[in-house]
């Protein structure tokens, strides 16, 4: 990853002329460069990072390795795609190891996030089964972490 990306991936609010300053070139050469990222779908959008532990109606989000059964024209990718259309998967990964895809739910309650697995996900043919993991504290998220602690907090110091 280039440096422009580095820094649009920390701070995606950056503006090119500070970007052109950061990076000792001219700004227009940067907005060029931005733009040719979007273009070639590099760059798929800009998004904030909340820390959704702190709003207080915040959405039950599920981890979800699913198992499923290759199909003989074109392995997982088609039962994948129809899958990550569903509005309450919020990313999906074709994994390595004792699943194939790890699925990021979210929802409302628990309820709803339950109901998603077994009656949307779980039913779909090619899907052989799941294992659902309900995240319940974030401590980092996109590289950013959710607490840092004051400078005048002190670490706990444990036996």
């Amino acid at each position: 990853m280039d440096e422009l990306l580095k820094l649009l991936k920390n701070n995606a609010k950056e503006s090119p002329e500070n970007l052109a300053k950061l990076l000792g070139q001219p700004v227009e050469a940067i907005s060029e460069k931005i733009e040719e990222y979007e273009a070639a779908g590099i760059i798929q959008g800009y998004q904030t990072v909340i820390n959704e532990d702190k709003l207080e109606d915040g959405p039950v989000t599920a981890v979800i390795e699913v198992r499923l059964t290759a199909e003989r024209e074109g392995g997982f990718n088609r039962i994948a795609e129809r899958i990550s259309r569903f509005p309450e998967v919020r990313s999906a990964y074709l994994m390595s190891g004792g699943y194939d895809l790890l699925l990021f739910v979210g929802g409302k309650t628990l309820n709803e996030v339950a109901s998603f697995v077994s009656e949307k996900l779980s039913p779909l043919s090619g899907v052989v089964g799941t294992g659902t993991h309900f995240m319940l504290k974030t401590y980092k998220r996109n590289d950013v972490l959710m607490h840092t602690p004051d400078e005048n907090e002190r670490p706990q110091i444990s036996p």
